[in-house]
């Protein structure tokens, strides 16, 4: 995930978790590939039981998710690798 790619991943994420009654987006971005340690999506940094249990999940939920992503962003890991 280059620079670019993660201030407009972390700009979403602060609108969705402020927009409390909004009905709440997905990450994706349409870049499905794992980590090399198949931990994290490299284009929205979701878990693989976070994106496969998305559509079942209720907004509270999926503002979790988005607050989960904050902490991968700003994790001190390299999120190409390993966030």
């Amino acid at each position: 995930m280059d620079r670019h790619d993660t201030a407009a991943l972390a700009s979403r994420a602060a609108v969705v978790i402020a927009a409390c009654d909004a009905v709440v987006p997905s990450p994706c971005v349409s870049v499905c590939k794992m980590d090399a340690d198949r931990r994290y999506c490299i284009g929205c940094l979701r878990t693989i039981p976070e994106i496969a249990g998305w559509s079942k999940m209720d907004d509270a939920a999926r503002r979790d998710i988005w607050r989960a992503i904050q902490l991968r962003l700003h994790s001190p890991l390299d999120t190409e690798a390993t966030p």
